[in-house]
């Protein structure tokens, strides 16, 4: 039972993250690539601001550790080739969710916080597009990575269910 849920805790937090990189890609910088520019940028460093915080937190960070908790019930329960996936797919959220938005995304972020809220149009215009398509491919990129640790995910919690049926 607690293999179980800590599978359905992992597919429940991968979804999440996905969706909200997800959201970024088809919606959110979309809209803001349509706005002037110098409110796109002020309404993006207050979403950036208000990204961190406890709830968004425990997602992201916590991701992996449930992947992992979830490999090591599988594989103490027997069920190798679970914890294998559930492995998988936390690492690859490290490497393309974690490590990607730290060290592409997030510095991004940082620099776009010291623009100042009073830039001339065709400046503010040119900061905005050389962040926004450089942001949105890495958002892509991690977008992508997690729908495959989400797809990941739910094999892993549907194996534990094909064999709970075969048992």
């Amino acid at each position: 039972m607690l293999l179980r849920f800590s599978a359905l805790l992992s597919l429940l937090s991968f979804g999440a993250v996905f969706g909200f990189f997800y959201a970024w890609v088809c919606s959110t910088m979309w809209g803001l690539d349509q706005i002037d520019p110098n409110v796109a940028i002020t309404a993006m460093q207050g979403m950036n601001a208000s990204v961190r915080n406890e709830v968004f937190a425990v997602t992201f960070f916590g991701t992996p550790f449930y992947a992992a908790l979830t490999a090591f019930l599988a594989w103490r329960a027997g069920y190798r080739d679970v914890a294998w996936i559930f492995a998988g797919a936390g690492g690859l959220y490290v490497a393309g969710g974690m490590i990607l938005t730290m060290s592409q995304n997030v510095p991004m972020n940082e620099a776009l916080a010291l623009v100042p809220h009073t830039v001339d149009i065709e400046a503010a215009a040119q900061i905005w597009t050389d962040y926004s398509l450089r942001w949105q491919v890495f958002n892509q990129i991690r977008t992508v990575i997690c729908a495959g640790c989400l797809v990941l995910a739910g094999w892993g919690l549907l194996r534990l269910g094909a064999d709970a049926k075969q048992a």
